[in-house]
């Protein structure tokens, strides 16, 4: 039997889409290996013994510095992708909510700050600007599963069947 080096792990993360009519909360990303520029919602690691919606609250005030209301799980993505040249595999559960700060709704960006204490601009994104020609959105398939969820699906819980809506059975990956 051959010898395997492990030396990547999976790291479940939850994020937060937050609304602004059509527009999305993003954090603005740098890619130096691709020179890419790239958004993802806020969010980040669970730690160990950590629920998914804990997870968010945290990483909602370190980032934003505030609190979130009434987050709802709309799904689960896995994601495998390289960023700075090296591999990683992630599995996001990804909720909507609603900002503690009102106030940040009517700004166009403001700055926010990564657990590390490395600063990106939170920005609101317009979904219809979104394609070709444009910085990607990641994690891959959060666009198309924002707009499945737009269209009707929607899910409560993971572990239940209870409250969940959708036309297509396998909308979210489970």
């Amino acid at each position: 039997m051959d010898e395997v080096k492990v030396t990547g792990h999976i790291r479940p993360i939850a994020i937060c889409v937050f609304r602004n009519g059509n527009r999305i909360l993003v954090g603005d990303g740098y890619d130096p290996t691709k020179q890419q520029v790239f958004y993802r919602p806020p969010g980040g690691a669970i730690h160990f013994g950590e629920t998914s919606e804990s997870a968010l609250r945290r990483e909602m005030r370190e980032e934003l510095g505030v609190e979130i209301h009434h987050p709802r799980l709309i799904g689960v993505l896995e994601s495998l992708f390289t960023f700075d040249g090296e591999q990683g595999h992630q599995i996001v559960f990804v909720f909507d909510g609603k900002l503690g700060d009102a106030s940040l709704y009517e700004l166009a960006q403001f700055p926010a700050r990564e657990s590390n204490g490395e600063h990106f601009n939170a920005i609101w994104l317009d979904l219809d600007a979104i394609g070709p020609g444009t910085p990607p959105v990641y994690p891959d398939g959060l666009v198309e599963l924002l707009r499945r969820a737009d269209d009707g699906a929607r899910v409560e819980n993971p572990h239940t069947n209870r409250g969940r809506q959708t036309k297509d059975p396998m909308a979210f990956g489970w």
